[in-house]
């Protein structure tokens, strides 16, 4: 478990400390923004398998005790809808240009973007929510309250990077968007589009999380599926 805590703080440090933080500036004018881009993708993937190893070691030792337990019902049913939502978040922002991402700064706000700027992260943060309060166990408090964290954190770490950096950018961008899904187009600086929301990067993500769904009993042991259905499946 302490090599689980320690991952989980060196994530937490990365990412909270450095990343979209006035140090991040400092360090990109000293050896440029490519090099730092490439040292803090290969440092948070050696993190991330770190915290992954340690993840499965802690799951299974005695330490990992029970914090809560909200019932067999909220893992059986709530997991389908809200990894649901979290594939189509996910996926459409990764395949759509952002303009708060480095290198996409001429992006339209168009397609998912226009019900959040961070659509990706959104998805992460439902991600780890649902797995950490399914669980409640202390590993997975751990575990998934590091990425819980860093995603929830992040959206604004980004916003404030854009402020700070692209100024002109920034009013433009708040302009058309929220960070809070729909709040734009509830206040009117945006519409629902169906035909860029629904379109193949959609596709995709349906395809993937039936995919998944299907397979993370094989990957991980625990069925995605209600036991209830997994008779209807082999019907």
């Amino acid at each position: 478990m302490e090599q689980l805590a320690a991952a989980a703080l060196c994530f937490l440090g990365i990412h909270l400390l450095v990343s979209g933080t006035t140090l991040r500036d400092v360090l990109t004018r000293n050896i440029g923004e490519k090099p730092y881009l490439g040292f803090f993708a290969l440092t948070s993937l050696a993190v991330i398998v770190w915290l992954a190893c340690s993840y499965n070691a802690a799951s299974v030792s005695t330490a990992n005790t029970v914090l809560f337990n909200l019932g067999g019902g909220f893992r059986s049913f709530a997991g389908l809808p809200v990894m649901l939502i979290a594939f189509m978040l996910v996926l459409p922002g990764v395949l759509r240009g952002n303009p708060t991402s480095q290198g996409q700064e001429k992006a339209k706000i168009s397609g998912i973007l226009r019900i959040t700027r961070h659509p990706f992260l959104w998805g992460a943060t439902l991600w780890s929510g649902f797995h950490l309060l399914a669980l409640g166990t202390l590993a997975g408090v751990l575990f998934f309250g590091t990425f819980f964290l860093v995603a929830v954190i992040g959206m604004r770490a980004i916003d404030g990077k854009v402020k700070r950096k692209r100024p002109a950018d920034w009013a433009m961008i708040i302009s058309q968007s929220s960070a809070i899904p729909f709040a734009a187009i509830f206040e009117g600086k945006n519409i629902f589009v169906a035909r860029e929301i629904f379109d193949w990067r959609f596709g995709i993500a349906l395809v993937a999380f039936v995919a998944f769904a299907v397979l993370h009993v094989k990957i991980f042991s625990v069925p995605a599926f209600p036991p209830q259905w997994l008779g209807l499946l082999t019907l």
